[in-house]
């Protein structure tokens, strides 16, 4: 667990020097960074060896992580936790690096969706949260994944507007079926509210995926895939189905992939097939992340832990995940991702689909970073007060 600096409340604070190896949006250098409160005055250095990993010597200086699909950790749960719980959850991955996430639900009425939504308002508020994810419930149920089949629903306007309602402004992503009832109007409700279209827990075909991100791009909604390959039929050579589809529109700057790059739900030779401009890491946590194997609950399903690994109780579907997106980076710069490319997957992606255009380590952006030893070990978390 990393120490978390925050800037909060410094005015006249001296000013503050920091030595490494550096990742900025020009490239990666050897240098330094001067911060003076919460703001980055200074940044200079040499451009580092090509390829670089993790300095050998110095700290490695990365922006913050973020992460659009998590559903909680440290034993707290964001789509059934008390809000005590919830800030448990987001302040665990704060302290290990992610400092900005959306909190994800999982599939449920809209009565109880809008309760727990407004239960997580005051954690958007103070910044802990970016906002809320709903995942479901307007997904498939042959597709169901880790949710559960009672609480999936066709696709109805009135109960999203509901949801949105409650969330007074904080509702960023939706994962729907692209073949869901009243797709239409549940795109003309995103286009509305500013939310993302997620793509996902679907059994379509390439050519109705297809229809639907038109569809969405026509409306002006982003589109992202949630969880690329989980919860979708197989990529065929003759039947490229959902994949296929979201795949080829990330190729063409259509829309956006989530990969889950932990080494569980995605052979990391998938996560090399998959990597590219517009796809980006999450981590899927469920509130098992950061706590010792055993028995855990995600929505009302229950969730055995072995060896890391989240599966249902019942028939073993892999349930959410235990990791962290700084241990997510640490492993695919060790097996040769170079820290821009880690860096694009972790943060740069992300930062692009949720409009932040000042997330970066860039001079006079806010204090947004995280450092590792040269182990590859999460030292610091650096903030400034505001980081959404």
């Amino acid at each position: 667990m990393a120490e978390v600096v925050h800037y909060q409340e410094n005015a006249g604070q001296a000013v503050k020097k920091i030595e490494g190896r550096i990742v900025t949006p020009h490239g990666v250098i050897d240098g330094f960074l001067q911060l003076e409160n919460g703001i980055i005055t200074e940044l200079s250095g040499e451009p580092a060896p090509k390829n670089a990993g993790f300095h050998p010597e110095l700290p490695t200086i990365v922006p913050g992580f973020i992460d659009l699909h998590n559903h909680g950790g440290n034993g707290g749960a964001f789509p059934t936790g008390t809000q005590d719980q919830a800030r448990n959850a987001a302040q665990y991955h704060r302290e290990h690096g992610t400092t900005v996430m959306l909190a994800s639900m999982v599939s449920a009425p809209a009565d109880a969706l809008a309760a727990q939504v407004e239960n997580l308002i005051p954690l958007c508020e103070e910044g802990l949260l970016c906002g809320i994810h709903l995942e479901g419930p307007f997904i498939n149920a042959c597709r169901c994944g880790a949710q559960n089949p009672d609480f999936i629903f066709p696709g109805n306007p009135t109960d999203l507007a509901q949801v949105i309602h409650a969330g007074k402004g904080w509702i960023k992503s939706i994962t729907v079926a692209p073949e869901t009832d009243n797709l239409s109007e549940l795109l003309d409700l995103c286009a509305a509210h500013h939310i993302i279209a997620s793509f996902g827990h679907t059994d379509a075909d390439f050519d109705t995926t297809t229809s639907a991100i038109a569809l969405a791009k026509e409306k002006n909604v982003t589109v992202t895939a949630t969880h690329l390959f989980n919860a979708m039929p197989p990529l065929h050579h003759r039947a490229p189905g959902s994949v296929g589809a979201l795949l080829a529109a990330a190729r063409a700057g259509g829309a956006y992939v989530e990969l889950f790059a932990a080494g569980v739900h995605l052979a990391d030779g998938t996560v090399d097939l998959a990597r590219s401009n517009n796809a980006f890491f999450i981590t899927d946590a469920m509130e098992a992340a950061g706590m010792p194997d055993g028995e855990y609950i995600l929505g009302v399903l229950n969730v055995t832990v072995t060896d890391g690994v989240a599966r249902l109780r019942d028939g073993g579907a892999i349930a959410g995940g235990t990791s962290t997106l700084a241990s997510q980076f640490v492993h695919h710069v060790r097996r040769g991702m170079t820290l821009i490319d880690a860096t694009l997957h972790t943060s740069t992606v992300a930062a692009k689909i949720l409009g932040l255009s000042d997330h970066e380590i860039a001079k006079s952006n806010p204090v947004n970073f995280v450092v590792f030893d040269s182990n590859g070990q999460l030292q610091q978390v650096h903030l400034d007060h505001q980081v959404i």
